[in-house]
């Protein structure tokens, strides 16, 4: 299923945490009956659309050129121009712009299931508003590497690599929020802000915006690839759709943790934190960003020391 409509709502601040989470996990209210997490095939833009710079730039789509007086295409796209229609010298927006693209990139590659990136979308590539281009074979549907936005690239090449390390991040098995082996705690938790269990009430709380998710690495069901019980780095990632910074309360979900900062998607380039934070501590999220802790995981080999978490470069 794409993310399409929730996750772009929910970076527009058009939707709560709810349909966000269900998502998030990779959809298991569609695929959990006979299927698993790789089912979901996830994508917030794709050829048809606007392309992800342009989400983020245009509240209505601009199809001119294709010859039917801007009639064709998708008019409800779901997007939000930050701030001004299309191209603009206002420096406030394009930080935003940059930014939002930086949390669906987020959102896309951290998801679970298997994420879907819209050929440019990593690089800044526009249509210029256009959202049905498939007739225009020329400078508005074609690649300009000419304006390759190069922070972009780096940031998509890292939360890549991010991913590829850690199979908390693609798991065999659909998350349930106990742990699969009876024991210790839950594959993942759906926290508030302060760092307490989400209820019922708050589900329900359309207005809001911010929702904290820990992803367990010692609580991974199903093998290796010589199966082996799988270990890897536990995960707290804080969403912030809100218009205004937020202070989030570390979870005490795994004792003695040392949280680190891996990605802060107020930066332009993933850049790690030597700081650790300990439950009960808070970590600022400023407006629509995402923060990424890591907890490296106590191997169970005795021999092997613990390992630093996986971390983007600081190229």
């Amino acid at each position: 299923l794409p993310l399409t409509g929730a996750m772009r709502d929910y970076w527009r601040g058009e939707r709560s945490v709810a349909r966000f989470a269900a998502r998030f996990a990779g959809s298991s209210d569609l695929y959990a009956r006979n299927r698993r997490p790789d089912a979901s095939i996830n994508f917030i833009t794709a050829h048809d659309g606007f392309t992800l710079r342009d989400l983020v730039s245009y509240n209505e789509k601009h199809n001119d050129a294709n010859g039917d007086n801007n009639t064709d295409g998708e008019s409800h796209n779901r997007s939000w121009n930050c701030g001004a229609e299309g191209p603009t010298d206002d420096a406030a927006v394009h930080v935003l712009r940059a930014r939002q693209q930086r949390n669906v990139l987020t959102t896309l590659l951290l998801s679970q299931g298997v994420p879907m990136i819209l050929a440019g979308d990593e690089m800044g590539r526009t249509q210029h508003g256009n959202n049905n281009a498939y007739c225009q074979d020329n400078e508005i549907s074609w690649v300009d590497w000419q304006t390759t936005d190069g922070d972009l690239v780096e940031f998509t090449r890292q939360l890549i690599r991010l991913r590829r390390a850690h199979p908390t991040f693609w798991r065999q098995h659909w998350l349930t929020g106990r742990s699969p082996f009876g024991e210790g705690s839950p594959d993942v938790a759906w926290l508030t802000s302060a760092g307490v269990p989400m209820t019922e009430q708050e589900w329900a709380d359309g207005g809001l915006k911010t929702v904290m998710v820990f992803l367990n690495g010692c609580a991974i069901a199903g093998d290796g690839p010589r199966g082996e019980r799988m270990f890897d780095d536990s995960f707290l990632l804080l969403f912030n759709a809100h218009h205004q910074a937020v202070q989030f309360t570390v979870t005490g979900s795994i004792p003695d943790a040392r949280w680190r900062v891996l990605i802060d998607t107020r930066k332009r380039r993933p850049r790690a934190s030597r700081r650790r934070f300990v439950a009960g501590e808070r970590v600022r999220v400023d407006a629509r960003s995402v923060v990424v802790l890591a907890n490296s995981v106590a191997r169970p080999n005795p021999e092997q020391k613990p390992s630093e978490p996986s971390e983007p470069s600081e190229r």
